[in-house]
């Protein structure tokens, strides 16, 4: 089983293998692409992969940079939840299915963790800049590692390992230049990044344990994790004073509520192309695409909102992309193989040079 997730919407796929039939009815949004060549759902879904988390990164950097909204993370968490609500509903109806097969107790306490996971991510931009919070979240296969080995008892590899070392390096060094040079920089917001990233670590094994048990389905997961998460932030700021001003600061400023409602549809619709990715074919391709995608998104960040530069952030993200490579090796037995074909011909070419000379 494989967890998909980004930061952006969570959700779990279970996949074993890619299918090998395309000629099924597959559908995203209602749209039938089953019928298309793999080739042409490949490039389809790649593409709406970068369009729609392109569109969601900008949503979400430019909601932040509103001053009545740039304290105020978990309100627009909340907003946020309300949409996914409404989506995993309207996902629910088009499945036709609504027998309900985890019982409350999980999704109660999958709600929660999904609050943290997007709430603390929301939050933590209100003292860091976009580009720190995006590197952050690439890394969380550092969480995910140490929640594999204490919830389920997972044994990786020395690679995971030597990425996990090699991801930690880059943050430090990434991080180290946000502090020289940033005037957003705050410790609170690494600390709230963080935090999120520990909540998407058990929240996707939590979902991984979950689903093998109960074998829920995604639109499932989806509407009543989001649904319940939904109302207990709506507890949560029915005392907060600030919750009436907010509320209303939307209501006559159509355009930031617009921006929170295309932020939440874009991150929705784009993580059901990612899923399809891995239906399709297998989680390998789809890492590489998100990671790819995130990587345009942290450079366009820079080149559409004004912020310093240091090439501490260029060194520290060129680890935190080999950290995720050599995790991409470590899970595909074919790029394993092609990376000891070529150290084996580069060492034997280095050898035959040595002894001509």
């Amino acid at each position: 089983m494989k967890s998909i997730q980004s930061g952006e919407p969570s959700l779990t796929q279970r996949v074993n293998k890619p299918e090998d039939k395309t000629s099924q009815n597959l559908f995203i949004c209602g749209l039938s692409i089953g019928s298309l060549s793999r080739t042409n759902q490949f490039l389809i879904c790649v593409c709406m992969v970068f369009i729609l988390f392109i569109l969601y990164g900008y949503c979400q950097e430019l909601i932040f940079h509103v001053d009545e909204l740039k304290k105020n993370g978990m309100f627009v968490t909340l907003v946020q939840f309300g949409f996914y609500s409404l989506f995993g509903l309207w996902q629910q109806g088009s499945c036709k299915n609504f027998n309900r097969k985890a019982p409350y107790g999980s999704y109660v306490l999958l709600a929660f963790l999904t609050i943290g996971t997007m709430g603390f991510s929301n939050t933590s931009l209100g003292y860091l800049n976009y580009p720190t919070q995006v590197i952050f979240k690439s890394s969380k296969l550092i969480p995910v590692m140490i929640g594999g080995i204490l919830i389920q008892g997972k044994v990786y590899k020395f690679l995971d390992f030597l990425a996990c070392f090699t991801m930690s390096v880059g943050l430090i060094v990434f991080t180290w230049g946000d502090n020289k040079i940033s005037p957003n920089f705050d410790l609170t917001g690494i600390i709230l990044i963080s935090l999120a990233l520990i909540c998407d670590a058990v929240i996707g094994n939590y979902q991984e344990l979950t689903l093998r048990k109960y074998q829920a389905t995604n639109a499932e997961l989806v509407f009543y994790s989001y649904g319940i998460g939904f109302l207990i932030l709506l507890c949560g700021h029915a005392g907060n004073s600030d919750t009436p001003k907010l509320t209303l600061f939307l209501i006559m400023n159509p355009r930031w509520s617009f921006m929170i409602f295309l932020f939440s549809i874009t991150g929705y619709i784009g993580i059901l192309f990612v899923l399809q990715i891995v239906r399709v074919f297998g989680a390998l391709p789809a890492v590489t695409v998100t990671t790819c995608r995130k990587a345009v998104t942290i450079v366009l960040s820079f080149l559409f909102f004004t912020k310093p530069f240091t090439m501490h952030y260029f060194w520290g993200g060129i680890l935190v992309l080999l950290g995720i490579g050599l995790n991409l090796i470590s899970k595909n037995k074919d790029l394993q193989d092609v990376c000891c074909t070529i150290f084996k011909r580069v060492h034997k070419s280095n050898t035959q040079k040595t002894s001509i000379v």
